[in-house]
């Protein structure tokens, strides 16, 4: 059987790329072939454990000679029966899988009004004072721009978009067409595994580009991999950390990534040659888990460790900023500022997510909102987003929180205040699953968010589809998604998994 026997030319190089027409749907869901290969992908950890190179080319080839023969065209019938068979027959000689609990099934452990409680923090006078004069720009502050978004909002016609210049403008350029033909993909082009067998747990496209993407690795090392010129390769790795590398960000120019790890050290390095520019030891030699630039002045980092301390780090003298520390209740996994960079949201291990003023001159942060989304529920990714003039109505913040459940809150107010507006039902009890925002969204109908998920899928949410929200379903990965990331025109969606996988999908052209 040539899929159970890879060809060696075929699987030679370091990653393969796959094309193809691939599949379309009405509900936007998997075809047949991507459902096989998921199966394959599942029970792949079984194949030859001490040969993990193995199963990486036959999944490679495996996935070549599914999309070959699916662009000729069999009866669906036949191959929903093949994907039957080769289940039962996989499952006799592995054994069979262990069932996925069901979505609904699951239960959020907090109450709606849990969800929804925020708390104050007391604070000095001039702290009181300076929030004051934040809220005297009435122009820019989030009050103003909710009420404005949603009485347009409020004005349209059912199941239409907000009749603004802007919107139009969007529904003309995406064609009038639906949200699940914008995000319909015509399956793997590439797949990256030079980290294979040590999970990615973060991986982003570089600002404004189309073929610059980077990933960190729980084997202490981060990639950077350009997709163009074909073939994809990996560009550089990116050595020197003694421990499992648990985020990374871009700098705004994409010359800079500054990454955290176990090791207890912040690494700024030199995107073009690899080289480690500066490195940055935490005074508490505690591990650091997330860190991200300050948008309006990348010279700054925040920086969050595994003793609930979160650190603004001036990255050009590696020293700590005064007034630039606070402290959460628990383990800091994930950050995130607005657009402006005047409000900071941190979430902990605890359930629990902060929002800090941030003062632009001085770097100082001001403890404002605590949310408490899920008791020890861990908050592993915020994702920010300022819906201003856009298809939906409000600044709005994307949750990942181990409750089974991708959250999505609107901002309220200028201190970060969150009010939870919908949810959709994934797979996520303990992983640390990231979500985020479609790039794009001002130009396409409808507005979509994505996530990875403990099923080994990405889905893809329509927000502001009441019922049936997914939109697209992606099956190919061996294990837990743990990222995704879209490059900056949405032609390529990146996902990474436990495994070590890195797959990148494209867009079907129309």
């Amino acid at each position: 059987n040539a899929a159970q026997h890879p060809d060696p030319q075929s699987s030679s190089a370091s990653a393969t790329s796959v094309s193809g027409r691939g599949y379309t749907s009405a509900c936007g869901m998997a075809a047949v072939w991507q459902q096989v290969l998921a199966v394959d992908a599942r029970y792949n950890a079984y194949r030859t454990p001490t040969f993990p190179q193995f199963r990486t080319q036959y999944i490679r080839r495996r996935s070549q000679l599914l999309r070959e023969n699916a662009k000729c065209g069999f009866e669906p019938g036949l191959r929903r029966q093949y994907l039957r068979l080769r289940s039962q027959l996989l499952a006799l000689r592995y054994g069979p899988l262990s069932e996925q609990s069901s979505f609904r099934a699951s239960s959020v452990r907090s109450s709606r009004t849990t969800l929804d409680r925020m708390e104050d923090f007391e604070e000095d006078s001039r702290a009181q004072g300076a929030r004051g004069h934040r809220r005297s720009v009435s122009r820019g502050s989030y009050q103003l721009q909710a009420q404005m978004n949603r009485a347009v909002y409020d004005e349209r016609p059912p199941g239409s978009l907000v009749p603004t210049s802007v919107a139009e403008a969007s529904r003309a350029m995406a064609g009038d067409t639906t949200l699940s033909e914008n995000y319909a993909f015509a399956g793997m082009h590439h797949i990256f595994d030079q980290h294979v067998d040590s999970a990615v747990p973060r991986l982003q496209f570089a600002n404004d580009d189309k073929h610059l993407l980077a990933c960190c690795s729980l084997d202490g090392s981060l990639s950077i991999m350009t997709l163009s010129p074909s073939p994809p390769s990996v560009k550089v790795i990116l050595k020197g950390h003694g421990g499992p590398v648990t985020d990374f960000a871009w700098s705004l120019s994409n010359d800079i990534i500054v990454s955290t790890s176990l090791d207890g050290t912040l690494r700024i390095w030199n995107t073009e040659d690899g080289r480690c520019i500066r490195e940055v030891r935490d005074p508490e030699s505690s591990e650091l888990l997330c860190c991200t630039f300050q948008p309006m002045n990348n010279n700054l980092t925040v920086v969050g460790n595994s003793k609930h301390h979160l650190q603004v780090v001036n990255i050009s003298t590696g020293k700590k900023v005064k007034g630039g520390s606070s402290k959460l209740t628990g383990r800091v996994l994930s950050l995130s500022f607005d657009a402006p960079g005047r409000i900071l949201w941190a979430g902990d291990d605890r359930g629990s997510i902060f929002s800090f003023l941030f003062d632009m001159a001085t770097g100082k942060l001001t403890k404002a909102k605590r949310l408490v989304v899920s008791e020890g529920s861990s908050i592993c990714s915020i994702s920010a987003r300022s819906w201003i003039s856009r298809e939906a109505r409000d600044p709005s913040l994307l949750i990942n929180a181990c409750v089974n459940k991708l959250l999505l809150y609107r901002v309220v107010d200028n201190d970060g205040t969150l009010q939870l507006k919908r949810s959709f039902p994934i797979q996520h009890g303990s992983q640390h699953v990231h979500s985020i925002f479609c790039p794009l969204m001002s130009f396409r109908q409808g507005a979509c968010v994505v996530t990875g998920s403990e099923d080994a899928c990405v889905y893809f949410f329509d927000v502001e589809r009441n019922t049936k929200a997914i939109v697209n379903k992606l099956q190919g990965h061996g294990g837990p998604v743990l990222d995704v990331s879209f490059n900056c025109d949405e032609s390529l969606l990146a996902s990474a998994d436990s495994t070590g996988m890195v797959i990148i999908w494209r867009r079907e052209q129309k």
